[in-house]
This record gives structure tokens, sequence and C-alpha cells, in this order.
């Protein structure tokens, strides 16, 4: 029996807000209320809600950038938050993450390739120079881009360049499961496109298994196989994709599709032509 690259079980994320009295401990906001999902290898799980519901807590959890009040995040198996420091260096290379925003997300002091390869030199997998040279030039060129862009810095590239180049930084671990939270919310509609259809050939090329956090259900529709709709902490509806889309069970839900005016994207394409934005 296969086993899953991720479960998540009865995840509580919570922050202290700033205090509002001089009495009584500061408030509370509970952002993930017991959440629980699985993800298989090769699958694409996306969660979708709007603003404040929770998901990027989730997600950053889930790449341990955030720690749960309680709760389980396991990665192959083992529970992420139980594992030692240097046994979570170990398991890195199978957990990547790809950020909102393509112009915060680079140095803007370092060329490209410095920042693909910095997940990469901190597996300590790679032994020499010319093959953590190979492994560059391979991820850039498995986004579409050209070897030699490595020598560039971000500010020669497009807004559409710069998230195929941080895709890249997350592909060069070679990682089981990548984490994409809002990663075409920040581009032009004809340019969240073209990144979509990437995303769609990578997972079937090298078997990767996505975490799709979006407020976008035409998003998730072009790139997801199951969805949880999140709502103030908690999952209100899952299920396959077509089946949420044809017959959303709950209110929220219902609410989400209506604000749906077209798909993103409406056909796969393998040529990706120079962006603008």
């Amino acid at each position: 029996m296969t086993n899953p690259v991720l479960e998540v079980k009865d995840l509580v994320c919570e922050y202290r807000l700033r205090r509002t009295s001089l009495f009584g401990p500061p408030p509370v906001l509970r952002a993930v209320r017991g959440v629980s999902l699985r993800i298989m290898p090769g699958q694409s799980f996306a969660v979708v809600g709007e603003s404040g519901s929770g998901k990027s807590t989730l997600a950053r959890t889930v790449v341990a950038l955030e720690t749960p009040e309680s709760g389980s995040v396991a990665l192959n198996g083992e529970d992420i938050f139980a594992m030692s420091a240097s046994r979570l260096r170990e398991v890195r290379h199978n957990l990547s993450m790809v950020f909102q925003d393509p112009y915060e997300s680079l140095d803007p002091r370092l060329k490209v390739g410095e920042s693909i390869a910095d997940p990469l030199d901190a597996t300590r997998e790679v032994k020499s120079a010319s093959e953590r040279r190979d492994r560059i030039g391979e991820a850039l060129e498995a986004v579409g881009l050209r070897s030699g862009d490595a020598d560039k810095f971000p500010h020669e590239f497009s807004g559409g360049q710069r998230q195929r180049i941080a895709i890249a930084r997350a592909l060069i671990t070679r990682p089981a499961l990548i984490v994409a939270d809002e990663p075409v919310s920040a581009l032009d509609v004809s340019v969240q496109a073209q990144v979509l259809n990437l995303m769609r050939e990578l997972r079937e090329r090298y078997g990767i298994a996505y975490l799709f956090i979006s407020h976008n259900l035409a998003v998730v529709r072009h790139v997801a196989d199951e969805v949880a709709v999140m709502q103030k902490g908690v999952f209100v509806e899952t299920g396959n994709v077509s089946d949420v889309f044809a017959k959303p069970q709950h209110d929220y839900t219902k609410t989400l599709l209506k604000a749906v005016l077209k798909p993103v994207a409406q056909h796969r394409s393998h040529a990706y032509p120079p962006e603008t934005n």
C-alpha cells in the first residue's frame, strides 16, 4: 500500500495578539482549528479560501516555518515537529515551497544561480562544484529557461520568469512535495496560465505532489485533483475538484464559485512564449 507524502492530523495553530488590557492574558487568534488532510505521491491537493481563512498559516506550518499549538505534520510517515534539528535538515530535500511574490522571494543582490542553489547547499548532498552547476542548469531548463540564465540578476527577468526561477529553486532538491502559496496571484492573467501549465507539466514529468494554496477556484480547477474549502480556520467542504465545482454543498463554497468569472487557463500549452509583465 502506498503511503502518503504528507499527512496532517488535527492541526491547531494560534497567534498571541496585542494585549488590549492591562489585566488578563493577551487575546489568542486560532488561525487553524483542527485541520486534517492527506496527500498521496503525485497528487495535487488544493486549499482554497478568502484572505484570513487560515490557509497560508497552514502552508507555513507544513514546511515548519510556523510551530503548531497541537496536532502533527508527517512527511513520508515522520512527524516533522518530533524530529531533531539534524533529522529535519536531512529530510528537507523532500519538501519545498514557492511563495506568492516573485519580486520578494529572490535576493536582488545574488545571481539567480546562487538563489536556486541555496536549498541544495543546505542539504549538503552535492559534493563538487561541477555537479552543483549541472543541477542549477537542469533546474532552470526544467522551467523553460536557459542554463546560462544562472549568471543573471533577478532584475533582468520579468515577473513570470522570476516565478519560474522560484519554481526552479523549489525543484532543485528533487522534492516529493512542493507547497505553493498563491504562486500566481501576483502575476498578470496571461502569465498565470503559463506558470500553471508549467506546474502541471512538472508534476507529470517528475511525479511531484503539490499542496496548492489559493483564493481562486478557477486556479484550483486547473491544477488540483482534490480541494478543501477553508473558512475561519476549518475545512467546510472537501472532495474531488470536479464534484465540488459541479455540486457544492456548503454555502461558503457556493459563494466562492459565484465569484469565479472565468477559468484562468482554458487549455494546456507546452509552448511558453516570452512574458511581458
